[in-house]
């Protein structure tokens, strides 16, 4: 049975592996190199080569491939849903909230797309990867379906469609123009008002509110 001391030394140990610098350049090698050769390729000779580790110190943080792989997910899946988390903007300014929202999902869709490219595929084959991809699309999504229903119910929006297809339809647009921005980073504003003006026209948002909308 464990002590105490002995349980305490456990979480502090633990702790250390997820805060440890090399478990980070593990993560960062193999962002890398799944975004290079897709995640079939991939293997834990090239993670540890890219990250100047060996194998050995790689099963001190992570028990294969897969496992790296679901770390990565979730953390794209936490970088969207940090993208809604804007709490120091006004909560009246519906337009100004857009804006800044879809900025930020933006960037991260832009940051991660050859990864969330490599999971889409994985997970057409892999239950395990089917999920983690359904679950990092959805939580943003559901998130943003429970926000316009809340403008609704203070007759703050009249949307076009159901909450949750104007927010499947907001994602879609910054899915789309991602490449644009990843090609052509000089178009990230206009992009970014464009996707913004149609957004707040599928919610019904007042026209005078997109004038404030960079031009």
């Amino acid at each position: 049975m464990d002590t105490p001391q002995a349980k305490e030394w456990s979480v502090r140990t633990e702790k250390s592996r997820q805060d440890s610098a090399t478990r980070k350049a593990l993560l960062d090698a193999a962002r890398a190199v799944v975004s290079d050769c897709g995640y079939t390729r991939m293997t834990v000779n090239d993670i540890t080569t890219a990250a100047g580790v060996s194998r050995a110190t790689f099963y001190v943080y992570f028990s294969s491939k897969k496992d790296v792989f679901s770390v990565l997910a979730h953390e794209v899946r936490d970088r969207f849903l940090a993208a809604q988390d804007l709490s120091d903007l006004d909560g009246d300014d519906d337009a100004g909230i857009a804006l800044a929202t879809i900025g930020a999902y933006l960037d991260a869709y832009t940051d991660n797309l050859a990864f969330l490219t490599v999971l889409e595929h994985q997970a057409l084959a892999d239950p395990d990867m089917r999920a983690l991809y359904v679950e990092t699309q959805n939580r943003s999504l559901r998130r943003t379906a429970r926000y316009i229903e809340r403008l609704v119910a203070v007759g703050r929006a009249d949307p076009a469609a159901p909450p949750d297809a104007i927010a499947r339809a907001a994602g879609g647009m910054v899915a789309a123009y991602a490449d644009v921005v990843i090609t052509d980073p000089g178009q990230r504003e206009r992009v970014v008002a464009d996707v913004t003006a149609m957004y707040l026209r599928l919610l019904g948002i007042p026209h005078h509110h997109t004038e404030e909308l960079p031009q």
